[in-house]
């Protein structure tokens, strides 16, 4: 385990942990490492709610805007990207704070993780990325689905990276990657906290920070982003926000019905972010009124 000590403020979407990290970082002296799979992509702004230069209190914030729209960004792509920063602020003696709420991106940064001991098999990896091109990514997935299921079930098929390695595994290992009971090893001492909000208050917040990206403009940002070129199979175009404005575009419907279907899909994913997160070792969620940088910074001082 590293020496030093990361502060994580994770959970699910619209609880205000940009404003909450911003706010740690800067009384910290340190910086923000930003753990969500959309922000990592640059032109997608208002659907993802990326932070303004205002918004992040002049605290330097990485992982935001660094891939092209139109690449495949996989978890080992942000792990080996991040994981550095953070090993980086930790050897100045400062505490990285990592916020975000994608938590394959956030275990990727705690968590050790072997797989088994499956080292990377080249031949394996080549042959499904030719099928890749010749089939589809969804034939792809549609081999894991067969192989592992439940592996698979956790998985988008255009998240072809990851669902490759899960075929490797099982390929060169001879095991699902289900099977694998890997042990949370952690890389450092962390402090976990998410903010708690009663569920309809959260789902208040939700639809009013929808309401709120389309009168910002989400419709022309969508349609500039296909007027460039960038397709809608491409990866970046299935976050939630932008797959229902293309198909609503597709459709005809009114900004109104791709609103709606925004607010229940977000709903849905909030729900999965926090099943996800009761799952994080020692995490320790805040009712909103306790989640001020004063007493995050507190139990980073008591933990």
């Amino acid at each position: 385990m590293s020496v030093g000590r990361v502060l994580v403020i994770c959970g699910a979407t619209a609880t205000g942990k940009t404003a909450l990290a911003a706010e740690c970082a800067k009384k910290l002296g340190s910086a923000v490492i930003s753990a969500d799979s959309q922000l990592v992509y640059k032109g997608l702004d208002i659907g993802t709610a990326k932070p303004t230069g205002e918004e992040k209190l002049g605290v330097p914030h990485y992982m935001i805007d660094v891939a092209e729209p139109t690449c495949e960004y996989s978890v080992s792509d942000y792990k080996n990207a991040a994981l550095p920063i953070v090993e980086k602020l930790l050897n100045e003696g400062k505490t990285p704070v990592i916020c975000g709420g994608t938590g394959f991106y956030i275990n990727s940064l705690l968590f050790d993780f072997s797989y088994g001991g499956v080292a990377a098999n080249s031949e394996i990896r080549e042959k499904y990325e030719k099928l890749a091109k010749e089939r589809g990514r969804e034939y792809v997935y549609g081999v894991l689905k067969e192989a592992d299921g439940e592996t698979a079930a956790k998985l988008h098929p255009n998240d072809l990276k990851r669902v490759i390695r899960a075929l490797e595994i099982y390929e060169a290992g001879g095991r699902k990657k289900s099977d694998i009971c890997d042990d949370l090893t952690p890389r450092f001492d962390y402090l976990a906290v998410a903010i708690d909000f009663p569920r309809e208050e959260l789902y208040a917040r939700i639809n009013a920070r929808v309401d709120k990206m389309f009168e910002a403009g989400l419709v022309d940002e969508v349609k500039s982003l296909l007027a460039r070129g960038i397709g809608e199979n491409c990866q970046c175009m299935q976050a939630i926000g932008y797959k229902e404005v293309i198909a609503g575009l597709k459709n005809s419907d009114s900004q109104s019905t791709m609103r709606d279907t925004i607010k229940q899909n977000t709903r849905r994913y909030a729900k999965r972010q926090i099943t996800f997160f009761k799952k994080l070792p020692n995490i320790i969620n805040l009712p909103p009124e306790r989640a001020t940088a004063e007493t995050v910074l507190n139990l980073l001082a008591r933990e």
